[in-house]
């Protein structure tokens, strides 16, 4: 089982970054997809959540209305997409799959600064 992250960068106040995470070795059609992070110092935090169809998602109120999770299953991979970015939401962002058996990311960096 494999999750893999990428997309993660620097970037400055209010730009845009697109993560993905590929996934491989399970049946991803079956699975609940979310996004975490976790900035230093802190505890790891949810950030959005898609079901397993793409019909439902659901978002951490910091983020509503700049973050877009989806996904596509036919690649087996979910994507963040990340606008309007702020110094507060630098953080590694992991991937992160539930069907009561769970999988998690190694996470990617995502740095905003100026």
């Amino acid at each position: 089982v494999q999750l893999v992250e990428s997309g993660g960068g620097l970037v400055q106040p209010g730009g845009s970054l697109r993560l993905s995470c590929a996934a491989s070795g399970f049946t991803f059609s079956s699975y609940i997809m979310s996004w975490y992070r976790q900035a230093p110092g802190k505890e790891r935090e949810f950030v959005a959540t898609i079901s397993s169809n793409g019909a439902e998602t659901n978002y951490a109120d910091s983020v509503k209305g700049r973050f877009t999770i989806s996904r596509d299953n036919a690649k087996n991979t979910v994507y963040l997409q990340m606008n309007s970015l702020k110094p507060e939401d630098t953080a590694v962002y992991y991937c992160y799959a539930n069907r009561g058996v769970v999988y998690w990311g190694q996470g990617t960096q995502v740095t905003v600064s100026s």
